[in-house]
């Protein structure tokens, strides 16, 4: 189906460009959202006559993403999830969790403007592109973890692995000295004995 943008979509192109794309996303996505119309005569002549309203609308949309992009890039937000020793969540971290956590650390940011890579399903210190507008896009931080005090221990640079690491060879090193210390005893008493 051939339609015309009334704003620039990712991957697909600019304002008032008129493509192919598939029936489906144009039914499903473009049209009902607004982003597109069907390119027949009617509606290409009605774009251009609104042409210079939409690009004055786009570019009032666009500063004024910039402007709140300059506060929300870099921020980062602790969420806190249950996961198991090694570090695995139980379950994943949604676009719905990283709106609400944003939201609650004082920015208004919809699930659709969240963008993620892959599934978030462990526990660290993860990037997260969020899309304030078609042509604003920032990265925030997300610091998962299973306590508020974790948290902090990986703000500071350590990893939930490296911290299991660091206590499993401490407690090595505790039964070492302990069983050292139990051949030390078993000798003495064997020399007194005699």
């Amino acid at each position: 189906m051939q339609v015309i943008l009334l704003q620039r979509v990712a991957k697909l192109g600019q304002m008032g460009e008129v493509v192919n794309v598939k029936d489906g996303y144009a039914r499903n996505f473009l049209l009902p959202t607004g982003k597109a119309l069907r390119a027949t005569e009617g509606n290409i002549a009605q774009f251009q006559t609104r042409k210079a309203q939409l690009e004055a609308h786009n570019l009032e949309t666009k500063t004024e993403a910039e402007g709140f992009a300059g506060k929300l890039d870099g921020q980062t937000f602790v969420v806190i999830r249950s996961a198991s020793d090694a570090g695995a969540l139980y379950g994943s971290v949604s676009p719905r969790d990283v709106a609400d956590v944003a939201t609650a650390g004082g920015f208004t940011v919809n699930r659709t403007q969240v963008v993620l890579d892959r599934p978030i399903k462990d526990l660290g210190i993860h990037a997260v592109s969020v899309v304030l507008h078609p042509e604003v896009a920032v990265r925030i931080n997300l610091n998962i973890a299973r306590s508020p005090e974790e948290a902090e221990l990986q703000a500071s640079g350590k990893s939930i692995q490296e911290l299991a690491a660091e206590a499993e060879a401490a407690a090595e090193f505790e039964i070492a000295e302990l069983f050292d210390e139990m051949g030390a005893a078993n000798v003495d008493g064997e020399d007194m004995g005699r």
